[in-house]
């Protein structure tokens, strides 16, 4: 499968240079960057959330953690939970489950951008496919997306700490399932559990 035609036909719309990379099958953003020898940092992984009524589309470097406590803040709302594979399978009809890009406005959703993302030149992300990533100027990506940039990142150190997630954007990474549980989220903490299959 070629990276999602929603993306392509907006990037050459657009006359913006991109990369596509094509990599071996992955589901975890970590393992896309240590494919495609991107430091981590540089690597974006999108976790979408529901902000009360509404999904919202959060960008973050593939090392750091959706911290929700901080985005409850950033939203300024206590209903702030990731989106389940079924909802995030409805609003990305053109991509394989967990690969879209962190292009929201072409999916009707707002975009939030970690403030880590844009101190590097470029970002790397996945194009609709576990197979397919872009490379392209992180200013090209924001006069396109037009994001909002804020902090609601938690650093790896603090794994295992209450309202944070490791993403729900990147296949098997942490993200709410609808089908056989890969997580659980416990909902009065908003956070997940790790389980086997």
């Amino acid at each position: 499968m070629s990276i999602s035609r929603t993306l392509n036909v907006y990037l050459d719309r657009e006359h913006v240079h991109y990369d596509v990379l094509p990599h071996p099958e992955a589901f975890q953003a970590l393992t896309i960057a240590q494919m495609l020898r991107t430091p981590e940092k540089k690597m974006a992984k999108v976790v979408i959330v529901k902000v009360d009524r509404r999904f919202v589309m959060t960008v973050l470097p593939a090392s750091w953690k959706v911290d929700l406590r901080r985005l409850r803040t950033v939203f300024a709302t206590h209903s702030v939970r990731l989106a389940t594979e079924d909802e995030i399978a409805s609003l990305f009809p053109d991509c394989e489950l967990g690969a879209m890009p962190p292009f929201g406005n072409l999916y009707r959703l707002p975009v939030y951008v970690d403030q880590s993302l844009t101190e590097d030149e470029e970002i790397v992300f996945q194009a609709g496919t576990h197979s397919d990533a872009i490379r392209m100027r992180y200013w090209d990506f924001a006069a396109l997306v037009f994001p909002v940039v804020t902090e609601f990142h938690r650093s790896p150190s603090h794994d295992g700490l209450p309202d944070s997630v490791t993403g729900a954007g990147t296949g098997r990474e942490g993200r709410v399932s609808s089908g056989p549980h890969h997580a659980t989220v416990r909902p009065e903490r908003g956070y997940l559990t790790d389980h086997p299959q």
